[in-house]
């Protein structure tokens, strides 16, 4: 971690930069490491793509594909700075850069949550109540 120099107020230390170790830490593990994630990555965005594409039809207009377009988005947020990060000599990351990318990452599953609520919600919604249950079969009928 990098600091900021010494303000005015005294000792106060701003972290600045954060070293990100790990996977990329080994320098000899870098390329192999890269083309597989990058395979792996490669064939998620086409799997998102298509998966996009295929939902602009206004059939799949439901909040199961919408959900799942979301869904798709958490490949694009953390992925490509680890790629970075395998073959660059700098493994840093700016503090505003770890703030962005930590705000879609949290906003992304934030949303996720919400539309399985709101899914969950709608599926409930369809079912009577317990207490008219019976009412509701001896309508019905015997199967």
């Amino acid at each position: 971690m990098k600091y900021a120099e010494e303000s005015r107020w005294g000792n106060l230390t701003v972290v600045t930069e954060f070293t990100l170790l790990g996977l990329s830490y080994h320098r000899e593990l870098g390329v192999p490491l890269l083309s597989i994630y990058l395979l792996f990555y490669t064939i998620t965005l086409t799997g998102n793509i298509l998966l996009n594409t295929i939902t602009m039809d206004s059939a799949f207009h439901t909040p199961t594909y919408f959900f799942l377009r979301v869904l798709s988005c958490y490949t694009s947020v953390t992925v490509p700075k680890i790629l970075v990060n395998f073959l660059s000599e700098d493994k840093n990351i700016s503090y505003m850069g770890c703030v962005v990318q930590m705000d879609f990452l949290l906003f992304l599953g934030a949303s996720e949550g919400f539309l399985l609520a709101a899914m969950e919600y709608d599926h409930l919604s369809g079912f009577p109540p317990p207490s008219t249950l019976n009412s509701v079969v001896q309508i019905w009928g015997p199967t």
